[in-house]
């Protein structure tokens, strides 16, 4: 293919994540989008298990998203001289759950373009604001597409008014609803002034275009007015036109507005109703009109792992490979998937990948289109494509995939810490060996699972970013491995930290008949700020300790930190320096000096003031306003901070920070208390540290030991 076909083909392409709150009505818009574009003959519906993206049988039991899905629909849409053309919309429909943000930070990691989902009736929410600001961290220009114009309490402009407060961002209002709640019929388009009426909800693929009704040509005029004026404002020559009051034609309004998004001034904003079928069609347009293709993003930028150097690459099928492994997928009839978006250059089924960041070489056995769960088979995919590689073995999320030629390290995805912990155990020994590859697979799927063996008990600890992650990963080891396991209470992730300066002495020393033990040095501990992690440095000088045994102490220091010292819960946010010891020239050993090392941090941080550490969430409890007294009142006598409430509707919001800790069984005490009318939404915030007394009452509970071996 040349390059000018294939140019004007990357220029037809979109690559868009559906993002929200949990029950916004993403994957309920993602099915309409799928059928309207063809890709599918039946509408799935959600409350009759029969998605077409959510595809796994957790997902279809709780109606909810668990694994973000991927899928390729094409959209026919014609241009402002009325040529018909056909566009590529690669889509990622993500899970709105807070347990599985992993999937929408990866997701958006490699996409162009976003819709955020919200509902018109309760406007922005919590898990909006986080995915807003994830989206923020990668710059991916967004749309608005506000759902549920048919549902009680439905309020266009007062959702509008909370995406400016909570969201800070600057809404273009591109349509206005014709009727709320149960009249809502169309919209009133503000680009094309005319009116997009459905007749009725079966199917929606129906609609008329007409002339905009009598009573809302007033208000029309004045949006229309207002888009206008916020369009000219962010471009030069619009704003000169604009105040010296000459015409703007549609398409210069147009095209200004796709740069405005691009550059992320301005957020188009629409609106309808994806259960009754209603408004996807005019937001498919938009999709078209102002989200970036992978041409408008340009070109990247990554390091050379041999060089350290910025390097960069450009969208053409010509340019060396760049690309990122963005996701792994086990799936039971091929192995494992791994999602690949390519940012340049062309991938080939059969040939040999260069994975940058671990140095290693994989061949591709072969390349699929994916919908959802089912999948296409394809030779080559090229600069702007979004695909699955078959056969890559040591690839895992966030790896950079390049020319061994020209290799490039792309920035890799960040997640978050688990927050929570179980313990588990196989029920027989033949699942002792099924459990460690079904935990396996599922860590390589999902970055925020981790697995750590307790040697003391025997048992396996799982953590993850809530109890619903948790749950779900039980679920799909007992389902898709068949490993039946015992499964403790859910425990909060503590940690450990240090809070003044202080140095210790470690010196082991074992005489036995034959060669001894020597290992001896010095450590000193300082605390950093939160969430800064851990550095070792090496301050040793004039040959005190030969090199290979500051790498010894080091492994010490690190094993030591992992088991803790006050509770047994990992120390983190610490800087730890050698600064001398010593050692004898027959025997000293490796492990001598783990010895060592452990025993010097033991005593410096026991010096140093230990605390522990709790994770606090931030939580968002939404109730009729006769029980709010009551459910503040429970929030205080769980150590809450209250930040604030605010009306929505009919009901309050009560905004406040909770201790993890004090969360277990919240959801039946909140039923319970306001008689299954109010209910809450609950996210990780930061770690802070735990009261003494509270400490004190572990303290005097834990079995922990704290010894050196």
């Amino acid at each position: 293919m040349a390059q000018e076909d294939r140019i004007k083909t990357l220029d037809k392409v979109r690559n868009i994540g559906i993002i929200a709150h949990i029950d916004a009505g993403k994957t309920t818009t993602t099915e309409r989008i799928l059928f309207y574009t063809g890709k599918t003959y039946k509408i799935g519906d959600i409350d009759e298990g029969n998605t077409q993206m959510d595809w796994m049988e957790q997902e279809k039991e709780r109606g909810i998203t668990i694994v973000s899905a991927a899928t390729t629909a094409f959209w026919t849409h014609s241009n402002s001289s009325g040529q018909a053309d056909s566009y590529r919309i690669n889509i990622i429909d993500t899970p709105g759950h807070v347990d599985f943000t992993a999937e929408v930070e990866r997701s958006l990691r490699v996409l162009d373009g976003g819709i955020t989902v919200l509902d018109a009736e309760e406007g922005v929410q919590s898990q909006s604001e986080t995915v807003w600001r994830q989206a923020d961290k990668y710059k991916v220009p967004r749309l608005c597409f506000v759902n549920k114009m048919d549902k009680l309490g439905a309020d266009f402009l007062a959702t509008i008014k909370s995406i400016e407060e909570r969201l800070g961002a600057n809404p273009a209002i591109m349509v206005l609803p014709i009727g709320v709640e149960s009249s809502f019929v169309g919209i009133v388009h503000l680009m094309e002034m005319k009116a997009y009426i459905w007749k009725n909800d079966n199917l929606g693929a129906e609609f008329e275009i007409t002339d905009i009704p009598q009573d809302m040509k007033a208000q029309a005029q004045k949006y229309r007015q207002k888009l206008v004026e916020k369009i000219a404002e962010t471009d030069d020559s619009l704003t000169d036109k604009f105040l010296h009051g000459q015409q703007i034609n549609d398409e210069q309004l147009k095209q200004a507005l796709r740069r405005a998004v691009i550059a992320y001034k301005l957020v188009p904003i629409f609106a309808g109703s994806s259960l009754r079928n209603k408004g996807v069609q005019p937001l498919l347009d938009a999709v078209v009109d102002y989200l970036p293709s992978p041409l408008d993003v340009g070109k990247i930028v990554g390091t050379d792992p041999k060089t350290g150097e910025d390097v960069q690459r450009l969208p053409q099928a010509e340019q060396p490979l760049a690309g990122l492994a963005f996701k792994i997928q086990i799936d039971p009839h091929v192995g494992k998937l791994t999602y690949f978006r390519v940012y340049s250059g062309k991938v080939t089924a059969g040939s040999y990948i260069y994975n940058s960041s671990k140095n290693e070489n994989e061949r591709i056995g072969r390349i699929l289109l994916m919908h959802a769960n089912h999948r296409e088979e394809i030779k080559e995919a090229y600069a702007g494509e979004i695909v699955a590689l078959v056969g890559l073995k040591d690839t895992a999320t966030g790896d950079t995939l390049s020319d061994e030629k020209a290799p490039i390290v792309l920035e890799k995805i960040s997640f978050p810490e688990p927050v929570i912990s179980l313990a588990i155990e196989p029920k027989t020994k033949a699942d002792q060996e099924k459990l460690g590859l079904a935990l396996k697979r599922l860590s390589e799927e999902d970055p925020t699972f981790s697995i750590k063996a307790n040697h003391e008990t025997g048992q396996t600890i799982i953590s993850g970013m809530g109890e619903l992650q948790l749950e779900v990963m039980v679920d799909r080891m007992k389902r898709e491995f068949g490993v039946l396991a015992n499964v403790g209470a859910p425990q909060v992730a503590y940690k450990e930290t240090v809070k003044q300066i202080a140095e210790g002495e470690g010196k082991y020393i074992r005489q036995s008949g034959g060669r001894g033990q020597y290992g001896h040095c010095f450590l000193r501990v300082e605390p950093k700020p939160r969430g800064e992690g851990y550095e070792f440095i090496n301050a040793i000088k004039g040959g005190a300790i030969p090199s290979e045994f500051v790498i010894s102490i080091q492994k010490g220091v690190k094993e030591t930190m992992e088991n803790g010292i006050l509770l047994g819960y990992p120390l983190v946010d610490m800087n730890v320096t050698v600064y001398d010891g010593s050692y004898h020239e027959v025997d000293s050993s490796d492990v001598a000096f783990k010895i060592a090392a452990s025993q010097a941090l033991q005593a410096a941080a026991k010096k140093a003031q230990l605390s522990l550490l709790e994770p606090i969430m931030k939580v968002e409890v939404t109730t009729p306003s006769e029980f709010m007294g009551d459910v503040i009142g429970d929030l205080s006598a769980k150590r809450a901070q209250i930040l604030g409430t605010e009306e929505r509707g009919k009901a309050t919001v009560v905004l406040a920070m909770v201790p993890l800790a004090e969360l277990s069984g919240y959801a039946t005490t909140l039923r319970s208390m306001s008689q299954g009318r109010a209910s809450y939404y609950m996210e990780p915030s930061h770690y802070e540290d735990v009261p003494q007394n509270i400490v004190a009452q572990m303290l005097a509970k834990s079995t922990f030991t704290g010894r050196v071996e």
